[in-house]
Protein backbone atom coordinates (compact mmCIF):
# COMPACT_ATOMS: atom_id res chain seq x y z
CA UNK A 1 0.00 0.00 0.00
CA UNK A 2 1.43 3.13 -0.59
CA UNK A 3 2.14 6.12 2.41
CA UNK A 4 -1.26 7.77 1.76
CA UNK A 5 -4.05 5.32 2.79
CA UNK A 6 -7.41 6.98 3.08
CA UNK A 7 -9.35 5.09 5.19
CA UNK A 8 -12.35 7.09 5.06
CA UNK A 9 -12.82 7.92 1.14
CA UNK A 10 -13.34 5.55 -2.07
CA UNK A 11 -10.51 5.11 -4.74
CA UNK A 12 -10.41 5.75 -8.04
CA UNK A 13 -10.60 2.37 -8.92
CA UNK A 14 -13.94 1.51 -7.62
CA UNK A 15 -15.60 2.98 -10.06
CA UNK A 16 -17.39 4.82 -7.64
CA UNK A 17 -17.75 8.32 -9.90
CA UNK A 18 -21.46 9.19 -9.02
CA UNK A 19 -23.42 10.01 -6.03
CA UNK A 20 -26.61 8.21 -7.27
CA UNK A 21 -25.40 4.62 -6.93
CA UNK A 22 -26.21 2.24 -4.27
CA UNK A 23 -24.60 -0.11 -3.20
CA UNK A 24 -27.27 -1.55 -0.43
CA UNK A 25 -27.95 -5.67 -1.07
CA UNK A 26 -24.29 -6.19 -3.01
CA UNK A 27 -22.51 -9.22 -2.12
CA UNK A 28 -18.78 -8.30 -0.42
CA UNK A 29 -16.29 -10.47 -0.96
CA UNK A 30 -13.10 -11.03 1.39
CA UNK A 31 -9.37 -12.08 -0.20
CA UNK A 32 -10.65 -15.59 0.88
CA UNK A 33 -14.43 -15.47 0.42
CA UNK A 34 -17.64 -13.85 0.75
CA UNK A 35 -18.36 -12.40 4.15
CA UNK A 36 -21.64 -11.22 3.59
CA UNK A 37 -23.93 -8.24 2.02
CA UNK A 38 -24.05 -4.44 2.35
CA UNK A 39 -26.81 -3.47 4.47
CA UNK A 40 -25.87 0.45 4.50
CA UNK A 41 -23.67 2.76 2.41
CA UNK A 42 -22.02 6.10 2.98
CA UNK A 43 -20.53 7.82 0.47
CA UNK A 44 -20.28 11.21 2.33
CA UNK A 45 -16.62 12.55 1.72
CA UNK A 46 -14.28 11.69 4.59
CA UNK A 47 -16.43 9.09 6.30
CA UNK A 48 -17.38 6.69 3.51
CA UNK A 49 -18.18 3.29 4.73
CA UNK A 50 -20.26 0.02 4.54
CA UNK A 51 -22.19 -1.95 6.93
CA UNK A 52 -21.83 -5.73 6.00
CA UNK A 53 -24.53 -7.90 7.59
CA UNK A 54 -22.14 -11.15 7.85
CA UNK A 55 -25.26 -13.12 8.35
CA UNK A 56 -24.54 -16.34 9.94
CA UNK A 57 -20.39 -16.29 9.34
CA UNK A 58 -20.20 -14.11 12.34
CA UNK A 59 -23.29 -15.07 14.26
CA UNK A 60 -25.32 -12.07 12.64
CA UNK A 61 -22.55 -9.44 13.62
CA UNK A 62 -22.73 -6.23 11.79
CA UNK A 63 -19.35 -4.88 10.69
CA UNK A 64 -18.22 -1.33 9.48
CA UNK A 65 -15.60 -1.61 6.38
CA UNK A 66 -14.17 1.94 5.49
CA UNK A 67 -14.45 2.46 1.90
CA UNK A 68 -10.76 2.64 1.54
CA UNK A 69 -10.62 -1.16 2.26
CA UNK A 70 -12.85 -1.62 -0.99
CA UNK A 71 -10.64 -2.35 -4.18
CA UNK A 72 -13.26 -3.00 -6.88
CA UNK A 73 -16.71 -2.72 -7.19
CA UNK A 74 -18.77 -5.23 -10.05
CA UNK A 75 -21.83 -3.29 -10.71
CA UNK A 76 -23.27 -6.20 -13.00
CA UNK A 77 -22.65 -9.05 -10.31
CA UNK A 78 -23.03 -6.50 -7.81
CA UNK A 79 -20.38 -7.47 -5.70
CA UNK A 80 -17.72 -5.74 -3.96
CA UNK A 81 -14.12 -6.55 -3.53
CA UNK A 82 -11.93 -6.07 -0.12
CA UNK A 83 -8.45 -6.38 0.06
CA UNK A 84 -8.90 -8.02 3.87
CA UNK A 85 -9.10 -11.68 5.05
CA UNK A 86 -12.22 -12.63 6.48
CA UNK A 87 -10.43 -13.38 9.85
CA UNK A 88 -9.25 -9.57 9.48
CA UNK A 89 -12.86 -8.16 9.58
CA UNK A 90 -14.00 -10.55 11.88
CA UNK A 91 -11.46 -9.72 14.32
CA UNK A 92 -12.34 -5.89 13.23
CA UNK A 93 -14.63 -3.69 16.45
CA UNK A 94 -17.97 -4.77 16.32
CA UNK A 95 -20.86 -2.63 15.41
CA UNK A 96 -23.26 -3.42 18.08
CA UNK A 97 -25.45 -0.77 19.19
CA UNK A 98 -23.15 2.12 18.54
CA UNK A 99 -24.02 4.97 16.08
CA UNK A 100 -22.52 5.89 12.82
CA UNK A 101 -21.17 9.65 13.68
CA UNK A 102 -22.62 10.14 16.84
CA UNK A 103 -19.88 7.76 18.15
CA UNK A 104 -16.69 9.23 17.78
CA UNK A 105 -14.61 7.17 19.64
CA UNK A 106 -15.69 3.75 18.04
CA UNK A 107 -15.11 5.97 14.47
CA UNK A 108 -11.40 6.65 15.98
CA UNK A 109 -10.99 2.77 17.31
CA UNK A 110 -12.20 1.84 13.59
CA UNK A 111 -9.86 3.88 11.84
CA UNK A 112 -6.72 2.89 14.02
CA UNK A 113 -7.44 -1.24 13.84
CA UNK A 114 -7.93 -0.69 9.83
CA UNK A 115 -5.05 1.69 9.75
CA UNK A 116 -3.23 -0.40 11.68
CA UNK A 117 -3.55 -3.34 9.19
CA UNK A 118 -2.26 -1.17 6.30
CA UNK A 119 0.88 0.66 7.91
CA UNK A 120 2.14 -3.07 8.51
CA UNK A 121 0.80 -3.89 4.61
CA UNK A 122 -1.96 -6.10 5.65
Amino acid sequence: MGTAWDPWNFTDRTGLETADRNLVGFEVHATDGDIGKIDDASIDVDTSHVVVDTGPWIFGQKVILPAGTITRIDWDAQIVHVDLTKDQIKDSPPLENRRWGQDVAYQDQLGGYYGGLYSRGI
